[in-house]
């Protein structure tokens, strides 16, 4: 089983670089061989930007795109004037070309707003993504709890597979009004993917106006992502692959935790962009 590990972007990860900068896409390919992008969510961008950022990486760094916000039923999302939702799909599809030409795409992150709860209709939908989506590989984080009642998860899971969708093991502040349980299941032989929120309890139940940054303000104990690991290892039936993402990052704290992870599951990252040599301070 392959175990890969991601952030979310790549600019506000100064702890790999050591320097409290911006972080260029191919100083981080430098130390992980994915990322999750969320540009796509809220505008396609050009097929020439897509291109440039292949460029930046090595052959074997893989992307996890968003879909944009209109394809997973946000409530503000707004569709371009004129453009219908299947065409909406074939923009999408066509501006991620290059990464699928390349072998790049690991997958197409579906996350759906908290208003998508267990219906005929949203089910219903989710097939309609799978029809727009063709054979490409896609993942759904359901964020409503109605998923995961007794009575409907077990159809659920079942759904996916049939789908071939990987359903997103999403972890975040438990106990909650607003969060789901953290479901770790294969969906799809090919890949589990984990989000990892941060467990910030007060962020999750009092948003207010910076409740993004208050939200994923966490740091996972060595101990946590201990248990993690066990977990992981623990799946049954095991994947190709399992993908980490860690999305705790208003303290800056996802990049170490991933270097933590990586340490405690002791892979070695093979393929990776070639790390620029360090300047030495001779005086």
């Amino acid at each position: 089983m392959k175990r890969t590990i991601a952030l979310t972007t790549w600019i506000e990860h100064p702890a790999l670089i050591h320097e409290q900068r911006p972080v260029k896409l191919r100083e981080y390919a430098q130390h992980l061989p994915a990322v999750e992008v969320d540009t796509f969510f809220y505008a396609l961008p050009q097929l020439k930007t897509v291109q440039q950022w292949i460029n930046e990486v090595g052959p074997g760094f893989q992307f996890i795109v968003k879909a944009h916000q209109a394809m997973t039923k946000h409530p503000r999302a707004v569709l371009p004037e004129g453009v219908t939702l299947p065409e909406m799909f074939e923009r999408f599809k066509q501006v991620i070309r290059p990464m699928v030409a390349t072998d790049q795409l690991k997958t197409v992150l579906f996350q759906f707003p908290p208003q998508f709860d267990a219906t005929v209709s949203n089910i219903e939908y989710l097939m309609k993504v799978r029809r727009l989506m063709g054979n490409l590989p896609v993942a759904i984080e359901l964020r409503n709890k109605s998923w995961y009642q007794p009575a409907v998860i077990d159809s659920l899971v079942g759904y996916c597979r049939d789908l071939k969708f990987t359903l997103v093991a999403a972890d975040e502040a438990n106990q909650i009004q607003a969060s789901i349980p953290f479901y770790l299941a294969t969906t799809n032989p090919e890949l589990v993917l984990i989000r990892l929120h941060g467990r910030n309890t007060e962020g999750w139940n009092h948003p207010g106006k910076e409740w993004r940054k208050k939200r994923t303000l966490y740091r996972y104990s060595e101990e946590q992502l201990k248990r993690l690991n066990q977990r992981i290892q623990q799946l049954t039936p095991q994947p190709q692959e399992v993908c980490v993402i860690f999305n705790n990052n208003s303290g800056g704290d996802a990049a170490p935790n991933a270097l933590t992870l990586q340490q405690i599951m002791g892979v070695h990252f093979s393929g990776l962009v070639p790390r620029d040599p360090e300047q030495l301070d001779l005086f």
